[in-house]
Protein backbone atom coordinates (compact mmCIF):
# COMPACT_ATOMS: atom_id res chain seq x y z
CA UNK A 1 0.00 0.00 0.00
CA UNK A 2 1.04 3.63 -0.87
CA UNK A 3 1.24 5.62 2.05
CA UNK A 4 0.55 8.97 0.00
CA UNK A 5 -2.17 11.30 1.49
CA UNK A 6 -5.31 10.80 -0.50
CA UNK A 7 -7.19 14.63 -0.32
CA UNK A 8 -10.86 13.42 -0.38
CA UNK A 9 -12.43 17.21 0.76
CA UNK A 10 -14.18 17.70 -2.75
CA UNK A 11 -15.11 21.38 -3.40
CA UNK A 12 -14.90 23.94 -0.99
CA UNK A 13 -17.77 26.79 -0.51
CA UNK A 14 -14.98 29.52 -1.55
CA UNK A 15 -14.27 27.84 -4.84
CA UNK A 16 -18.40 27.48 -5.37
CA UNK A 17 -18.34 31.43 -4.74
CA UNK A 18 -15.49 32.24 -6.92
CA UNK A 19 -17.24 30.16 -10.05
CA UNK A 20 -20.73 31.60 -9.18
CA UNK A 21 -19.15 35.13 -9.40
CA UNK A 22 -17.18 34.51 -12.66
CA UNK A 23 -20.42 32.80 -14.09
CA UNK A 24 -22.62 36.10 -12.71
CA UNK A 25 -20.05 38.44 -14.29
CA UNK A 26 -19.98 37.00 -17.93
CA UNK A 27 -23.72 36.71 -17.86
CA UNK A 28 -24.23 40.28 -17.11
CA UNK A 29 -21.54 41.27 -19.86
CA UNK A 30 -23.59 39.21 -22.59
CA UNK A 31 -26.89 40.93 -21.02
CA UNK A 32 -25.19 44.19 -21.18
CA UNK A 33 -25.02 43.36 -25.15
CA UNK A 34 -28.35 42.92 -25.42
CA UNK A 35 -30.05 46.06 -26.34
CA UNK A 36 -27.20 47.08 -28.91
CA UNK A 37 -27.81 43.68 -30.69
CA UNK A 38 -31.44 44.85 -31.17
CA UNK A 39 -30.31 47.81 -32.36
CA UNK A 40 -28.48 46.56 -34.58
CA UNK A 41 -31.31 44.07 -36.09
CA UNK A 42 -33.84 46.67 -36.32
CA UNK A 43 -31.83 49.12 -37.88
CA UNK A 44 -30.69 46.42 -40.65
CA UNK A 45 -34.13 45.56 -40.65
CA UNK A 46 -35.32 49.19 -42.03
CA UNK A 47 -31.87 49.25 -44.59
CA UNK A 48 -33.10 45.77 -46.25
CA UNK A 49 -36.51 46.80 -46.14
CA UNK A 50 -35.20 50.51 -47.83
CA UNK A 51 -32.92 49.28 -50.39
CA UNK A 52 -35.79 47.39 -51.47
CA UNK A 53 -38.35 50.32 -52.33
CA UNK A 54 -35.27 51.94 -53.28
CA UNK A 55 -34.54 49.33 -56.19
CA UNK A 56 -38.42 49.28 -56.92
CA UNK A 57 -38.87 52.87 -57.16
CA UNK A 58 -35.78 53.39 -59.62
CA UNK A 59 -36.78 50.37 -61.82
CA UNK A 60 -40.69 51.87 -62.03
CA UNK A 61 -38.89 55.68 -62.62
CA UNK A 62 -36.53 53.90 -65.65
CA UNK A 63 -39.30 52.00 -67.03
CA UNK A 64 -41.29 54.60 -67.30
CA UNK A 65 -38.85 57.00 -69.48
CA UNK A 66 -37.37 54.45 -71.30
CA UNK A 67 -40.82 54.22 -72.67
CA UNK A 68 -40.90 57.03 -75.61
CA UNK A 69 -44.83 57.39 -75.62
CA UNK A 70 -45.09 58.30 -72.15
CA UNK A 71 -44.08 62.51 -70.73
CA UNK A 72 -41.44 62.71 -68.29
CA UNK A 73 -41.64 65.29 -65.33
CA UNK A 74 -38.44 66.54 -64.53
CA UNK A 75 -37.41 68.38 -61.30
CA UNK A 76 -38.47 66.92 -57.54
CA UNK A 77 -41.16 64.61 -58.09
CA UNK A 78 -44.14 64.62 -55.40
CA UNK A 79 -42.84 62.90 -51.97
CA UNK A 80 -44.89 59.67 -51.58
CA UNK A 81 -45.24 57.40 -48.51
CA UNK A 82 -44.59 53.45 -49.38
CA UNK A 83 -45.66 51.14 -46.55
CA UNK A 84 -43.04 47.84 -46.02
CA UNK A 85 -46.56 46.25 -46.18
CA UNK A 86 -46.38 46.74 -50.10
CA UNK A 87 -50.35 47.48 -49.63
CA UNK A 88 -51.56 51.17 -50.34
CA UNK A 89 -53.28 52.23 -46.51
CA UNK A 90 -51.10 51.70 -43.24
CA UNK A 91 -51.27 48.14 -41.63
CA UNK A 92 -50.66 47.37 -37.98
CA UNK A 93 -47.11 47.52 -37.09
CA UNK A 94 -46.51 48.93 -40.61
CA UNK A 95 -43.79 51.39 -41.01
CA UNK A 96 -44.20 54.41 -43.45
CA UNK A 97 -40.79 55.10 -45.85
CA UNK A 98 -40.49 58.12 -47.11
CA UNK A 99 -39.13 58.04 -51.02
CA UNK A 100 -38.18 61.33 -52.36
CA UNK A 101 -38.05 61.33 -56.77
CA UNK A 102 -35.86 63.46 -58.46
CA UNK A 103 -35.82 63.68 -62.40
CA UNK A 104 -33.12 66.22 -64.04
CA UNK A 105 -32.24 66.05 -67.85
CA UNK A 106 -28.50 65.27 -68.35
CA UNK A 107 -25.99 67.61 -69.00
CA UNK A 108 -25.53 67.90 -73.03
CA UNK A 109 -27.62 64.98 -74.24
CA UNK A 110 -30.85 64.27 -75.79
CA UNK A 111 -33.50 62.06 -74.14
CA UNK A 112 -31.24 61.25 -71.54
CA UNK A 113 -32.14 61.96 -67.60
CA UNK A 114 -30.62 61.55 -64.37
CA UNK A 115 -33.23 59.65 -61.68
CA UNK A 116 -32.34 60.38 -57.77
CA UNK A 117 -34.01 58.23 -55.47
CA UNK A 118 -33.88 58.73 -51.87
CA UNK A 119 -35.55 56.49 -49.28
CA UNK A 120 -35.70 58.06 -45.50
CA UNK A 121 -38.10 56.15 -42.68
CA UNK A 122 -38.38 57.36 -38.84
CA UNK A 123 -35.50 58.08 -37.31
CA UNK A 124 -33.36 58.45 -40.34
CA UNK A 125 -33.42 61.16 -42.05
CA UNK A 126 -30.77 60.12 -44.43
CA UNK A 127 -31.77 56.97 -45.57
CA UNK A 128 -30.71 55.49 -48.33
CA UNK A 129 -29.80 57.04 -51.87
CA UNK A 130 -29.11 55.90 -55.45
CA UNK A 131 -28.85 57.38 -58.59
CA UNK A 132 -29.45 56.40 -62.31
CA UNK A 133 -28.97 57.31 -65.92
CA UNK A 134 -31.76 56.78 -68.10
CA UNK A 135 -32.49 57.31 -71.47
CA UNK A 136 -35.36 56.77 -73.99
CA UNK A 137 -35.36 53.32 -75.95
CA UNK A 138 -37.65 52.57 -78.97
CA UNK A 139 -37.71 49.40 -78.10
CA UNK A 140 -39.73 50.19 -75.00
CA UNK A 141 -42.88 51.87 -76.95
CA UNK A 142 -46.09 50.70 -76.13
Amino acid sequence: MSRTACNNRGITIVEVLITLFLTAVGIMALLSMQPTSWNAAGRSDFMGRAAGILQSELERNELWIMNPANAVSTGVLPVRNVYASSQSTQQAGDVPFTVNTTVLPLGGATNAWTVTIQVTWPGNTRGVQETAIVSRQEYFRQ
